[in-house]
């Protein structure tokens, strides 16, 4: 039987469905360099023929040996991670193990800077940026470029710690905030296991003015979404457009829908340019997720692409709204395996679902003006939805129970989530009404479950 390395650090797709995906293809060993989530234990760990725990790893080089040391222990043909954290060591494992993995050209994906850069060469279309290592450097990039601009670290994930800067005067103040956020970030586990001292790596980029005008005929979406797909052996295989609503400034993600209610030629055209800036970064075999900001005129940029897929709910809706298994194919893909690949990215699906991220403030923006405790087991969810759908929850994403609901913080991206649904609905407009209803209305129904 195949034997599997799974490499554990936060972040990616719930293990409770992440675990019995991987384990379908072969048996389950995991590293775990982070105590694993006692949330939805019952579920995921069943799927694991063995688990050893280093709770306090080494980074770098010491990590990669570490790995690799591993998978030879256990006759590992494959090792992967779904964590934005780890793929850069993972691949580097990979790579030593003379195992399929993303290449070289992991870097390029993982350090925002470089992914420009190779962008900037081969004719992708992107806001101006500029790499930043000093706040003199951030003057000068506000007197060349018109703000708003946003700052960001380079190898950041899930929103945190970007800043919006809308003036010079914003240039310092703005400094200290990312220090403060990457700060935070990191004592929850949120930084870079391969690279060193990435916290010093930051670049600022301007804000492409976003518009919905040519793209959607329904109100109520974000200018931005997300393409799910994989590399194999050098190819990239789209599987499905995401879908956003918008987001809470600053640019905090609360919901991403399934499937885009788009024209499929306008599908089309995001698929290709989703294409040309994965192969720019030249990877092999990967899962990837690539963000694409929607302009005026058909115009758009892209914003981000990762060696991995959409963390979160993104590959259970991309499996619950297509049929797709994105991990068991990734994990097939490592293996060897053939595996069939859509002849162009699915645009029709069976029914529609969300992941829908509840924050302190409603679909707005606007933050919650009382502090509740958070209950959600007391919420009647139902009332909130149409009939019809459905709302389950990720137990590894949520807020403890009985603690006071903390104030929203612009600056602190994911950190703001109070917890994390699967939401279904018969369709997308019933999903996209669903979703705000939620965020709209879940302060309120807090208070009446505590009355």
């Amino acid at each position: 039987m195949n034997r599997i390395l799974y490499v554990y650090v936060k972040g990616g797709a719930p293990l409770e469905y992440a675990f019995p995906r991987i384990a379908a293809c072969g048996e389950l060993h995991v590293l775990a360099l982070a105590p694993l989530p006692t949330a939805g234990e019952e579920v995921w760990r069943p799927s694991c023929t063995a688990i050893e725990l280093v709770p306090d790893a080494p980074r770098g080089e010491e990590l990669v040996d570490l790995i690799v040391d591993h998978a030879k222990a256990i006759g590992a043909d494959a090792v992967l991670t779904l964590s934005e954290f780890a793929v850069l060591a993972v691949a580097h494992a990979a790579r030593r193990l003379h195992l399929a993995g993303a290449g070289d050209g992991i870097v390029r994906a993982r350090d925002k800077r470089l992914m420009r850069e190779a962008w900037a060469a081969a004719g992708v279309p992107i806001p101006g940026f500029r790499r930043v290592d000093s706040l003199a450097d951030l003057d000068a990039a506000l007197a060349e470029f018109t703000p708003p601009l946003l700052l960001k670290p380079a190898w950041g994930a899930g929103s945190v710690a970007q800043i919006v800067l809308d003036s010079p005067a914003d240039a310092a103040p703005a400094w200290a905030a990312i220090e403060s956020g990457l700060q935070a970030g990191s004592r929850v586990g949120m930084n870079e296991l391969y690279a060193a001292d990435t916290d010093r790596d930051r670049l600022v980029e301007e804000i492409a003015q976003g518009s919905t005008e040519g793209w959607y005929q329904e109100d109520g979406y974000g200018d931005y979404v997300s393409v799910e797909g994989i590399v194999a052996d050098g190819v990239h295989h789209a599987l499905a457009i995401t879908a956003k609503l918008p987001t809470v400034p600053s640019f905090v993600e609360v919901a991403s829908t399934s499937p885009s209610v788009m024209a499929v030629p306008l599908q089309r055209r995001i698929e290709e340019v989703a294409r040309q800036a994965v192969d720019a970064l030249g990877l092999e075999n990967c899962g990837t997720h690539t963000e694409l900001k929607l302009m005026k005129d058909g115009e758009l940029v892209v914003i981000e692409t990762a060696a991995r897929f959409g963390g979160l709910l993104t590959t259970r809706q991309v499996h619950e709204v297509f049929g797709l298994d994105p991990i068991g194919m990734l994990v097939r893909q490592l293996l060897g395996e053939r595996v069939e690949y859509p002849e162009a990215m699915l645009t029709e699906g069976r029914r529609a679902a969300a992941s829908l991220a509840v924050v302190p403030a409603d679909a707005a923006g606007v933050p919650w003006r009382t502090t509740p405790v958070w209950n959600p087991e007391a919420v009647d969810w139902q009332s909130l939805l149409s009939p019809g759908s459905t709302i389950e929850a990720v137990p590894a994403f949520a807020l403890p129970a009985g603690r006071t609901v903390p104030a929203f913080d612009p600056a602190a991206g994911s950190r703001n989530w109070l917890g994390v649904y699967l939401l279904s609905a018969v369709d997308a407009d019933t999903l996209q009404r669903d979703c705000n209803a939620v965020l709209n209305g879940l302060e309120a129904a807090l208070h009446r479950a505590a009355s």
